[in-house]
């Protein structure tokens, strides 16, 4: 058996980076995700690696980008205000197929909003947020032990497809205390980048065998000098104003995350065997989810629930098999109904889709959640 720890979910992200090579944070402070940046500055040296406090998010996220190139893995954690900033950079470490963790404990808002209450506001951003079409992968913890687990497929995840991954906590996972026990360092699957160790200087850094999504990476200072670029560009690394070098690529990005669906999906689903009706929740509305799927158990209505630890890719495939099995669905969620809208538009007319939303610093309570499943 690994350590059983009291552990805060802020901490369980810095320990699971870590766990998985992060050895490099940059970041700046911003409530409710500050004991990320605080922990690693306390961890990292411990562990051989560097924590730098950046003069803003923008910064920030540039810095974790230049780590990356160089072969580090790297992480930058941040709250809505701050996943605002970062966004371009997303979007250029998407094209420029740089791996990278960003995580967004998530906070009420629009703007600076309240910043100590919690909120799932920032769902939608997370896929759209960054303009143009672009690759996401998105995962949501909902407990403390989840939160350390979701870390290190993270980074595994970012590493595996080459592109930037995000932790989309909230509130109350972020600063939710509890027991959990730490694996053993042998028992963690760890996952590096394809890399070429020692790189013919000619080499055509984004070149590919036929077949293959995802190029192996030079690090920076290993031997080889090559262009990286926000622009649309060729095997080269060169910019590029062919539109079939264009559509290459853009199916290119695409395809490495929806061709691997199966592999980058992950969910939790409770009593869905028999159940008529479900609870579709993610991150901190779960243990309210899981009291009002118990109570109503008791009553003898059969609930269950469908929680995607992977958002994004949206679990399309599962709901939509779910559903036509159910006769009604509760999403439940800290905001006006983002995910809501994904659910809608992939049951369609299968079943009823009923809504519970709390957007205003306050939490979604079983009764609530129990409420809407005995209307009607």
């Amino acid at each position: 058996m690994g350590n059983v720890v009291l552990m805060q979910g802020n901490e369980a992200c810095v320990e699971g980076a870590l766990a998985a090579g992060m050895r490099l944070y940059a970041g700046y402070p911003i409530t409710p995700s500050t004991e990320i940046a605080e922990i690693s500055s306390l961890r990292l040296p411990q562990e051989g690696g560097k924590f730098i406090q950046m003069e803003d998010e923008i910064a920030s996220i540039a810095c974790a980008i230049g780590a990356s190139v160089a072969g580090v893995k790297a992480m930058t954690a941040t709250s809505g205000p701050g996943f605002s900033l970062k966004q371009e950079n997303l979007g250029y470490a998407a094209l420029a197929e740089i791996p990278l963790v960003v995580v967004d404990v998530q906070r009420m808002g629009p703007s600076t909003g309240m910043p100590t209450f919690p909120s799932q506001g920032d769902m939608m951003m997370a896929r759209w947020g960054t303009h143009g079409d672009h690759p996401v992968i998105a995962l949501c913890p909902s407990s403390v032990k989840e939160t350390y687990d979701l870390s290190i497929r993270a980074f595994n995840l970012s590493e595996k497809f080459r592109t930037p991954v995000l932790l989309m906590m909230d509130e109350l996972v972020g600063h939710l205390r509890e027991g959990m026990e730490l694996p053993n360092p042998e028992e963690i699957e760890i996952v590096d980048r394809p890399t070429v160790k020692y790189p013919d200087p000619k080499r055509l850094p984004y070149h590919m065998k036929a077949g293959q999504l995802v190029p192996q990476m030079a690090p920076f200072g290993k031997g080889q000098r090559y262009n990286i670029t926000g622009l649309i560009h060729d095997e080269s690394g060169f910019p590029t104003n062919s539109t079939e070098e264009a559509r290459k690529m853009m199916e290119r990005l695409m395809h490495k995350i929806s061709d691997n669906y199966d592999y980058i999906k992950d969910l939790c689903v409770e009593n869905m065997d028999d159940a008529d009706i479900a609870i579709f929740c993610y991150g901190g509305t779960a243990r309210a989810a899981k009291s009002a799927m118990d109570e109503a158990r008791e009553k003898g209505l059969k609930v269950g629930i469908f929680r995607p630890r992977t958002i994004w890719p949206f679990p399309e495939n599962e709901l939509a098999g779910a559903s036509r099995k159910l006769k009604k669905i509760v999403v439940a969620e800290h905001n006006f109904g983002q995910m809501l809208l994904e659910v809608q538009r992939v049951v369609k007319n299968n079943c009823q889709v009923s809504f519970v939303g709390k957007w205003n610093g306050g939490v979604i309570t079983p009764s609530e959640i129990l409420a809407k499943i005995e209307e009607a």
